[in-house]
C-alpha cells in the first residue's frame, strides 16, 4: 500500500533512528525502570525477542506515521509539521494508552512517566525524520 507517495528511506531511517533512541534512553535510565516496573535485575534474562519486537513495532510506527504526515497535503511533509504530528500522535495515542494500561495494572507514575517519555522522544523524532526526508 502506498500513501501518498510515501518514502521508505524515511521510514526505515525514522525506526532506526527511535531504535537508537530507545536504546540510549533506557540505557540511561534502566535502573530507575526496572525499579518502577518492579523488575529484579538478578532474576531478569536477556532474550533478542524484545529487541526484535520493538525494532518491528517501531517500523510500522514509522510507516503510519509517515501515513498520517503525508496526509497533510502536498507540500506538507515538512520537518515541522512532522514534529508537531508526532507530538499529537503521542498525547493523544501513546501517552493515555500507556497511562490507563499502568492504572490497571498497578504500576506508579514513575513508570507512566519514564515510558511516556520515551514514547513521546520516539514520536517526536520520527516525525522529524519523515518531515526532513519529505516525500
Amino acid at each position: 500500500m502506498d500513501f501518498a507517495g510515501m518514502n521508505y528511506l524515511a521510514i526505515l531511517a525514522a525506526a532506526v533512528v527511535a531504535f537508537a533512541f530507545g536504546a540510549a534512553y533506557y540505557g540511561i535510565l534502566g535502573k530507575p525502570w526496572m525499579k518502577a516496573a518492579l523488575i529484579d535485575p538478578d532474576k531478569m534474562q536477556m532474550s533478542p525477542m524484545p529487541f526484535i519486537t520493538s525494532f518491528i513495532g517501531e517500523l510500522i510506527m514509522a510507516w503510519v506515521l509517515a501515513g498520517v504526515i503525508g496526509h497533510l497535503g502536498a507540500g506538507q511533509v515538512t520537518l515541522w509539521n512532522g514534529i508537531v504530528s508526532g507530538a499529537f500522535i503521542w498525547l493523544g495515542f501513546m501517552a493515555t494508552t500507556i497511562a490507563v494500561n499502568h492504572r490497571y495494572q498497578g504500576f506508579g507514575w514513575d513508570l507512566t512517566v519514564i515510558d511516556a517519555g520515551h514514547w513521546l522522544g520516539v514520536a517526536l523524532l520520527m516525525g522529524a525524520v519523515i518531515g526532513w526526508f519529505g516525500v
